[in-house]
């Protein structure tokens, strides 16, 4: 049975309230952290643990607050990224809505570690009703003395904001984020200047994903060497998984880093197997910005090693026969997947969510929507998978931000490992498809 660390109480009745989760050994780490550990400390046991962001970036935490600058007199920040718009992924608002006072705990310790006052959480606009939950959880923990002047007696002040945002992607990236919190349209920022110098209202200020911050507290409460002895190599820990798809049991589930990728697939704790006993396509593991990988590579590396459920095992071979752990989007397709259209779908969301403010993305994610669009209504040609590689190309590594690669990654992966299936929507009438009756029969947007 996979240790728990996040998910332990998640099936607690009223775990969402304050009574409830102290009385399950909630905001010890607050106590310990503020009565009995320095801020040095803290950063050094995070350090220890080696957790890295649970974001989709995978950067070791404790090097990022390493970072912060500390200018004497000058204020500095934690901000939550709660903006979780990555396809696929779900894992955060499951978090949030199941048991808010984790994050929140998780925010006190981490901003007292990091010497801020003022902390804010950036919540998705879709998640509104999650909000809700989240505000009355904050409300609770102002009431009990856990948040604001003179935190149980030590002198150490708080106070914790919420900001909705406006449903868009973009402001996941955390520039864009700190745009948005500042009241500005949320463009990504040129770097340097890192947040860590100059982020919120030009101040020092440290971005975390929601399972990072929430990941703080079994790592005080517990020590960080004992979070490190969780895994497997440089992937320390757990790490919450959003499975979706073609799976018998979708799902957020907590998994030891390390997994094997065929066990959660097909284990009956985890994923329970592909649904109506069909085979196993492809996945996308991470989030659909990350490569999708076929059957054959997903469950194991090109020499032939299992594939593991971690940073380096999903990654090994490079994007050439791997892929990414991202934010644990676990996406799973059969073999009646059609790999284009799915593609289509994903293109189609990265044009509309391109800010449009570097011209590779702004324009070339236009430009691959419209070609699959083209071959998958039957009007393509074979030069037409040509000009989409090409144009992914021009788009990777390109932009401001990392949303150009989000979407240069997939159709570039896809063409990589299926590209035969591209070839026979051109030459194979019998896979022509209808668009708008595509897009209508499974409940989508209209084109």
């Amino acid at each position: 049975m996979s240790k728990k660390l996040l998910l332990q109480h998640i099936d607690v009745p009223g775990i969402n309230t304050y009574e409830v989760y102290r009385k399950q050994g909630g905001y010890k780490a607050v106590e310990k952290a503020l009565k009995e550990m320095t801020a040095d400390q803290i950063l050094e046991e995070v350090k220890t643990s080696g957790l890295r962001g649970r974001g989709g970036a995978g950067f070791p935490t404790g090097m990022k607050w390493s970072f912060l600058a500390k200018p004497e007199g000058v204020a500095r920040y934690l901000v939550c990224n709660a903006d979780e718009s990555e396809p696929g992924t779900f894992k955060d608002r499951y978090l949030m809505e199941k048991i808010p006072h984790l994050l929140i705990e998780g925010m006190i310790a981490s901003s007292f570690a990091l010497g801020a006052n003022t902390a804010y959480i950036y919540i998705r606009g879709e998640y509104f009703y999650v909000h809700r939950i989240l505000e009355n959880a904050i409300k609770e923990a102002y009431a009990n003395g856990w948040l604001g002047k003179n935190i149980l007696g030590t002198g150490y002040d708080l106070d914790l904001y919420m900001q909705i945002g406006a449903g868009a992607y973009i402001c996941g990236e955390e520039t864009a984020l700190l745009e948005s919190l500042e009241g500005k349209r949320g463009n990504p920022r040129i770097k340097p200047p890192f947040p860590a110098v100059a982020g919120l209202w030009g101040r020092p200020t440290v971005v975390n994903n929601v399972e990072t911050i929430a990941a703080v507290v079994p790592i005080i409460n517990e020590g960080g060497a004992n979070y490190a002895n969780i895994g497997v190599g440089k992937s320390t820990g757990t790490k919450l998984i959003s499975a979706s798809g073609h799976i018998n049991k979708p799902g957020v589930y907590e998994i030891e880093l390390g997994l094997p990728v065929e066990e959660f697939i097909y284990s009956d704790q985890y994923c329970g197997g592909i649904r109506n006993g069909k085979e196993l396509k492809a996945v996308v593991a991470g989030g659909s910005s990350v490569p999708i990988l076929p059957k054959e590579l997903i469950l194991k590396t090109a020499a032939g090693e299992p594939r593991l459920m971690s940073y380096e095992s999903l990654g090994d071979g490079g994007f050439q026969t791997g892929t990414m752990l991202g934010s644990g989007g676990f996406i799973v397709m059969d073999e009646d997947t059609s790999i284009v259209k799915n593609l289509y779908t994903f293109s189609r969301f990265y044009h509309h969510e391109s800010c449009g403010q570097c011209s590779p993305c702004r324009e070339g994610t236009g430009w691959m929507e419209k070609i699959l669009k083209k071959i998958i209504s039957g009007n393509g040609t074979l030069s037409d998978v040509d000009l989409l590689w090409d144009i992914q190309s021009k788009i990777e590594g390109k932009t401001i931000c990392p949303l150009g690669e989000a979407a240069a990654w997939p159709v570039a992966a896809a063409i990589r490992h299926f590209r035969k299936e591209f070839e026979e929507y051109v030459t194979n009438p019998q896979n022509i498809v209808d668009v708008k009756h595509y897009y209508r029969v499974n409940n989508l947007a209209a084109v």
